[in-house]
């Protein structure tokens, strides 16, 4: 069973950093992509970076420059380095990997649990 873990989120103040991590363990063969979501309340939720296999990279226009996506093949872990945070990044943050299950020839995506931050003064 795969399953996505979370961790980092928190309250910081405006212009602070705040680092997330998402770990993906069980019995995983591979992994395509893993993105980073968020959802503000009363909003859909929305893409805010995505890295591929090979390590192209997306980023949601609002958070360039200001936030990346590095991340540890080797641990199945990826990082949401958020920098210069503003009160409109405050949402709940969500893992998201598309990843083929040992064991499957098919892909299929998984959601992490999700992870509040909140950024204010």
């Amino acid at each position: 069973q795969v399953q996505l873990a979370e961790s980092g989120g928190g309250l910081v103040q405006p212009r602070g950093s705040l680092r997330l991590s998402c770990a993906a363990s069980g019995s995983i063969f591979s992994i395509n992509a893993m993105d980073w979501y968020r959802q503000a309340p009363g909003k859909q939720r929305e893409l805010v970076e995505h890295i591929s296999i090979d390590g192209i990279t997306k980023y949601k226009d609002s958070v360039e420059g200001r936030f990346t996506i590095p991340r540890d093949n080797a641990k199945n872990t990826v990082y949401l380095q958020m920098n210069s945070l503003k009160p409109e990044d405050t949402a709940v943050y969500y893992c998201y990997a598309n990843l083929v299950p040992s064991g499957s020839r098919l892909s299929r995506g998984y959601w992490g649990q999700g992870t509040q931050i909140t950024v204010s003064s």
